[in-house]
C-alpha cells in the first residue's frame, strides 16, 4: 500500500459534483493533491497534444521543453500533464453513484421522527431534482441539516476509503 496525504473533503467535493459540466477532477498519485481542471482547458490541452501530425508529448521533460502558446496558463499545463502522464500519475476521481446518495437520503429521512420535516424530506425525495429539493428542505431544519452532513460525510469517507484501497493507497495518519 502506498501512503499519501489525502484530503477527504476535496475528494468528497469532487465526487459529489456528478454533473461534471464545468470541471473534472484528478488525484495526483504522487502528492495526494486533488487537481480541478475546467473542461474547456482539458479540451484545449487535448487539442494541443493531438493537433499536429507528430506524436503526442510523452513525458515530463518534453512538457517542460514544449513551447506552449501564450494563452496556455497553469491550468492548461496541468491538463497537458494529465493527458500525457505515462506513469499513470493522475487518476480521474469518479462521480458518486446517485443511487448511493439517494439511498442515504432515504435512510436519513426514515430516521427523522418529527412529522413535518419527515414529510417534507420524503416529498422532496419523490420529486424531480430530488437532490436539490432535499437540500432545500433541510435548510429549514438546521438541527437535521447538521445531522445529514455528518451522516453524509461518514458515508463518503467510507466510499473514498474503498476507492483509495482499490488503488492500493492508504491515507497518511492525520490526513482524513
Amino acid at each position: 500500500m502506498k501512503l499519501l496525504k489525502i484530503d477527504f473533503n476535496d475528494i468528497q467535493k469532487a465526487m459529489e459534483d456528478v454533473s461534471r459540466d464545468a470541471f473534472d477532477y484528478f488525484l495526483d498519485l504522487e502528492t495526494g493533491e486533488v487537481m480541478t481542471i475546467s473542461n474547456e482547458m482539458l479540451e484545449k490541452a487535448e487539442a494541443t497534444l493531438y493537433k499536429s501530425d507528430s506524436a503526442p508529448i510523452a513525458n515530463e521533460k518534453e512538457i517542460d521543453e514544449y513551447d506552449m502558446p501564450e494563452w496556455i496558463e497553469k491550468e492548461v499545463e496541468m491538463a497537458v500533464r494529465i493527458f500525457s502522464s505515462e506513469k499513470g500519475r493522475y487518476v480521474r476521481i469518479p462521480e458518486r453513484e446517485s443511487s448511493d446518495a439517494y439511498n442515504l437520503m432515504k435512510k436519513f429521512t426514515e430516521g427523522v421522527e418529527e412529522l413535518h420535516p419527515h414529510d417534507e424530506l420524503l416529498s422532496a425525495l419523490g420529486a424531480n431534482n430530488a437532490f436539490s429539493r432535499f437540500k432545500k428542505a433541510l435548510a429549514d431544519y438546521p438541527q437535521y441539516r447538521e445531522k445529514w452532513f455528518a451522516l453524509n460525510a461518514k458515508a463518503m469517507k467510507k466510499t473514498i476509503s474503498d476507492w483509495l484501497t482499490s488503488m492500493e493507497i492508504k491515507p497518511e495518519q492525520g490526513y482524513y
